[in-house]
């Protein structure tokens, strides 16, 4: 497998496309262990006293991504995630209205490789949910582990990245869960909402072209 390089007469718009997606990629597999890092450095440099005082920020914050979270709209409407919907380009599609008073469950599908279509619907507001669907939140369930990581937790719940837990009270929630081969569609699916930690109407938004967003290549290998 060869690497091609993009050719020098690429437009200016489509470079911004692609590092927008490089830099979401990166925050993706990297900015995790990369925080993560940041704050041991911190820990053992002669700025250990500002690792402590997080540390205890982080005490006290433990239980906010599994009480509600802390979305930032300003975050969510960087112009970077406008280039990231353009690189694909990602739509969102509006079929039926919701009522905001109510807690909808999004069983999102396909997963894909790095959940694009749920990321950029959901997490941010480049294809305008907040526009479409007037009154929800959104919230993207996530595995409990990202949010132990220093930093990086912060980042993602700007966002609207939750940890999977019982529903808040009140209406207006939108908990997407990516749905993947392991145990989301079994409770979705076989064993009813009632397994599952939030209330809410079962709702099954789709996403066409996760799957199809990498080149795949055949990989064959000689008989012994």
């Amino acid at each position: 497998m060869k690497i091609q390089f993009a050719p020098l007469n690429v437009p200016l718009r489509r470079r911004l496309q692609t590092a927008a997606v490089l830099q979401w990629v990166f925050s993706f597999l990297a900015l995790a262990q990369f925080c993560l890092a940041a704050f041991v450095l911190l820990a053992v440099s002669d700025w250990w006293i500002a690792a402590l005082l997080y540390a205890g920020w982080l005490w006290l914050d433990w239980d906010t991504p599994t009480s509600g979270g802390r979305r930032c709209h300003w975050v969510r409407k960087w112009s970077v995630w406008r280039h990231f919907r353009d690189y694909f380009p990602l739509e969102l599609v509006k079929t039926v209205d919701l009522d905001p008073t109510q807690n909808y469950i999004f069983g999102f599908h396909p997963h894909g490789v790095l959940v694009a279509g749920a990321f950029g619907n959901f997490c941010t507001e480049a294809t305008g949910f907040s526009r479409l669907f007037p009154g929800l939140r959104s919230h993207l369930l996530m595995l409990p582990f990202w949010f132990r990581v220093p930093f990086f937790r912060d980042y993602i719940m700007c966002g609207g990245d939750l940890f999977l837990s019982e529903q808040e009270p009140g209406g207006s929630l939108v908990k997407l869960v990516a749905i993947s081969f392991t145990r989301e569609p079994l409770d979705l699916y076989c064993r009813g909402p009632q397994t599952f930690p939030c209330e809410g109407h079962i709702t099954f938004p789709f996403s066409a072209g996760d799957r199809s967003q990498f080149v795949t290549e055949k990989v064959t290998t000689a008989g012994a």
